[in-house]
C-alpha cells in the first residue's frame, strides 16, 4: 500500500504576495488545503514570529532554501537554533557559488562538505540537502554533476529532486529517484511543457503517475511540495489551481 505524502507549498512561488503580506499569504494557501511551506526567505520576520503564522494557519514548515554560507562556520548554530523553532527539519541549498560546482573535483569536494554538515545537523534530527536546476544534468569531465554529487554523499544528505527543471536539461525524475532510492525525502512537483511555458502542474509532458509511485514506494518520500515559477493566471490563484489538478489525481 503506497503512502499518502502531505503537500506543501515553495513560497518562492509567490513570493510578491509573502513580501507584501506575508500572513496574509499564508492564510491563503492554508485556506487552498495545503498542509505545509517551504521557505525561500523570511521576509524580515523572526523564527517566532513565523511559527506563531504557521501554528495560527496549521501549517507546517516543510523545508527552507538557504545558501551554503548559512552552513558553515559559526553560521551553522544560528541556522539549527532558527529551524528548530520553525519545527524545520530540511535545511535545502538551492543554489553554490561556481567554485562548489565548476569541475567534477570541486563537485567531489563539495559532497565531502555535505557530508560533514549532515554529519553536524543530525543530532538535532535535521538534514542537509541539495536542490537541482538544470546544469546538474549536462556532463562535467565525463559525468553528470549529479552523480558525482550524490554518489559521493551520506544516505543523509537529501536529493531535493526538481522535476520540471531536470526535464529542462532533457533529464526524467523517474531515472534518479530509482538510482537513488531513499534519497529523495522532500521533491519539488514543477510542470515541464514543451508547447505551453506557463503549464500548471498537471497540463504538461511528466509522467506524475510514475514519479507519485516511485516516491511512495522506494523514494522514501515525506513531503511533496508544488513550485510554480511560470504564471497564466496570478501566482496564487496558479498554486491553488495545482493543489486542485493534484487532488484530481488522487493526492
Amino acid at each position: 500500500m503506497a503512502k499518502r505524502i502531505p503537500i506543501a507549498v515553495q513560497l518562492y512561488s509567490v513570493r510578491e504576495d509573502c513580501a507584501r503580506d506575508l500572513p496574509g499569504t499564508l492564510a491563503a494557501i492554508a485556506k487552498m488545503g495545503y498542509e505545509g511551506v517551504e521557505f525561500a526567505g523570511y521576509y524580515g520576520y523572526s523564527a517566532k514570529d513565523l511559527r506563531k503564522l504557521l501554528d495560527d494557519n496549521g501549517l507546517k514548515c516543510c523545508g527552507t532554501h538557504i545558501g551554503i554560507d548559512t552552513l558553515l562556520g559559526d553560521e551553522l548554530q544560528r541556522t539549527i537554533e532558527f529551524n528548530q523553532v520553525l519545527g524545520n527539519k530540511f535545511l535545502i541549498v538551492p543554489w553554490m557559488p561556481e567554485k562548489y560546482t565548476n569541475s567534477r573535483k570541486a563537485w567531489l569536494e563539495t559532497a565531502k562538505l555535505f557530508n560533514e554538515i549532515a554529519a553536524k545537523v543530525k543530532p538535532h534530527k535535521m538534514r542537509v540537502g541539495y536542490h537541482n536546476h538544470t546544469h546538474e544534468f549536462h556532463p562535467l569531465d565525463g559525468e553528470l554533476p549529479w552523480d558525482t554529487f550524490f554518489g559521493n554523499t551520506v544516505k543523509d544528505v537529501v536529493m531535493q529532486f526538481d522535476t520540471g527543471n531536470a526535464m529542462h536539461a532533457g533529464a526524467k525524475a523517474a531515472d534518479f529517484l530509482r538510482k537513488y532510492p531513499g534519497r529523495a525525502a522532500t521533491v519539488h512537483l514543477k510542470e515541464f511543457s514543451k508547447s505551453n511555458p506557463n503549464a500548471v502542474l498537471g497540463e504538461g509532458d511528466i509522467n506524475w503517475k510514475e514519479i507519485f509511485e516511485l516516491c511512495e514506494t522506494i523514494g522514501k518520500t515525506e513531503w511533496y511540495i508544488v513550485e510554480q515559477e511560470t504564471y497564466a493566471h496570478p501566482p496564487l490563484k496558479t498554486i491553488g489551481m495545482c493543489l486542485q489538478n493534484l487532488k484530481r489525481m488522487g493526492k
